[in-house]
Order: C-alpha cells, then structure tokens, then sequence
C-alpha cells in the first residue's frame, strides 16, 4: 500500500463523493470539543460519512480554503479492497486495518500544519483509530437521508462503490457521540452550502 500524498488542489477529484445542487437550510449539530484549540493553529479535520454523501467534493473545497493539505483516503485502499467493493462485498475489519492505520499516519504528519482528510468513518471504533494520531482531530459528519443520497448515487459514474452497498453503509454508520470532537453538516443544499456550513463549524470562518 502507498503512504497517502498530500494534494493542495481545491479540484473536485473525478471520482470522489458528488454532492448535488438542492435547497434547504437545515441545522448544524457540533459535539465535543472545537478544533484549532491552539491560538493560530490551522483545523486537523476528517470529512467523514456514507458513499455518495459529498465527502471528496466537499473536503477538496474545504480544504484551500483553510489552506491545509488535503488527501482522499478511497485513493489509497488496496487493490483487494477496490475489487471487493466493486463487487459488491462489504469490507471486513481486517480490510479496513492496514488502511486506517496509514490515514492515522498520514494524520500525525500534519497534526502540526493541519489538514482535511475525506475518508468514511463510519464507526467509533474507526474513528478512535485515526484519533491515534491527534487528540485534536474534528470529524465533519456529512448527513443525508438514504433516499437523498441513493438518488446521487444512482446518477454517478466513474466510482467502485456500487449503489446495493449503500444500505449496508447506513446500516453500519454510528453517529458521532457526545464525547466525540465533531459536527453534523446537512447535505440538504447545495455544494457551496454544505461547503460553507462545513467552513463555519471548523471555527475557521471569516468574521
């Protein structure tokens, strides 16, 4: 497995998370602690949530904006992993190990400069290992309703994860918890929405 790259593009990578245009404003729910607790420290923040849910389009706008560097962890799972999923088969935990454990390395890399890493996370225990490499990580909860996101799913090309896997995805998701640094970002509205909803909560906003 390579060791993920930084990539300071704000481009929407061609086969990531596609969030779609829509209305609606929605409200924000932030947990725990904020991020950038250290005056001057730019956010260490993880855009996670279910496929289709806007995550790489999303991060990869959130990014310069907050001038960090920037990775989408789907670019790094292994080859087995691709081919699993292209199939249609859930990952195991043994899957999923080498691959969170090089995005908890990745992390530790910029604890320091800060970052915005895109990567699904959709239980604790996932999370509490890419915790590993910064107390000060602040997960971002892309949310939408299946039916919302089953829509943008179906109308993607270019991505492994195939649309019959996103009912096991919302199956396995465990929302962030009260002792979990984070916020729930609506996907209701459009990307600059989601984008800027997303931009606030990281206390990074400009005022």
């Amino acid at each position: 497995m390579r060791d993920p790259r930084a990539e300071g593009s704000g481009a929407e990578p061609g086969t990531g998370d596609q969030a779609e245009s829509g209305t609606g404003t929605g409200t924000e729910a932030a947990t725990g602690a904020e991020p950038g607790a250290v005056a001057g420290r730019k956010p260490l923040v993880v855009v996670m949530g279910v496929s289709g849910s806007g995550k790489s389009t999303v991060g990869a706008r959130l990014a310069p904006r907050l001038g960090v560097p920037f990775a989408d962890a789907d670019s790094y799972h292994p080859r087995a992993n691709i081919e699993k999923m292209s199939a249609g088969i859930p990952l195991t935990d043994e899957d999923r190990a080498p691959w969170l454990a090089s995005m908890a390395d990745w992390l530790s890399q910029h604890t320091g400069s800060g970052a915005v890493l895109v990567c699904s996370a959709l239980k604790r225990r996932y999370r509490d290992r890419l915790r590993q490499a910064s107390s000060r990580l602040f997960f971002l909860h892309l949310d939408g309703s299946y039916e919302l996101i089953a829509g943008r799913l179906a109308g993607r090309e270019g991505h492994f994860m195939p649309a019959g896997l996103l009912r096991s995805q919302f199956e396995a998701l465990e929302p962030l918890a009260a002792d979990e640094p984070g916020a729930v970002v609506p996907i209701d509205g459009t990307v600059e929405r989601t984008t800027a909803r997303a931009l606030a909560l990281t206390g990074t906003a400009p005022r």
